[in-house]
């Protein structure tokens, strides 16, 4: 594991983290990495985009309000991705603020790109 870590460190830009996982940029292969409940998974622009509708369609509410005795896994499948995730509420949960914080950081670096390039100009 230790070996994994290392590369990530030198190849690839951390984005936003929290205490369940961490985003890393690789400009090299123009793609973002998750670890995350595990696992380290490759996702193209596009793809981060779906992993994220995907965990804002669970219905986190209504899934703690049912008394049914139905386990509360959720399997988190985004459609032209070999990943999938199975997690649990606090999982899900986790997931979704690690991913609102990264879209967030992305916004941000794209407002200071803007206004640094008409500073330049």
């Amino acid at each position: 594991m230790t070996g994994v870590k290392t590369a990530i460190a030198t190849n690839f830009t951390e984005v936003f983290n929290t205490k369940a996982g961490t985003v890393y940029q690789n400009d090299r292969e123009c793609c973002w990495y998750i670890d995350f409940a595990g696992k380290l998974v490759r996702f193209d622009y596009r793809g981060l985009l779906k992993l994220k509708k995907s965990i804002y369609r669970v219905d986190i509410e209504a899934a703690l309000l049912d008394s049914s005795k139905a386990p509360e896994i959720e399997m988190v499948f985004i459609c032209a991705c070999n990943h999938c995730y199975f997690l649990n509420l606090l999982q899900i949960i986790s997931l979704k603020d690690l991913l609102e914080g990264t879209f967030a950081m992305l916004e941000l670096n794209q407002i200071l790109h803007d206004r640094l390039s008409r500073v330049v100009c």
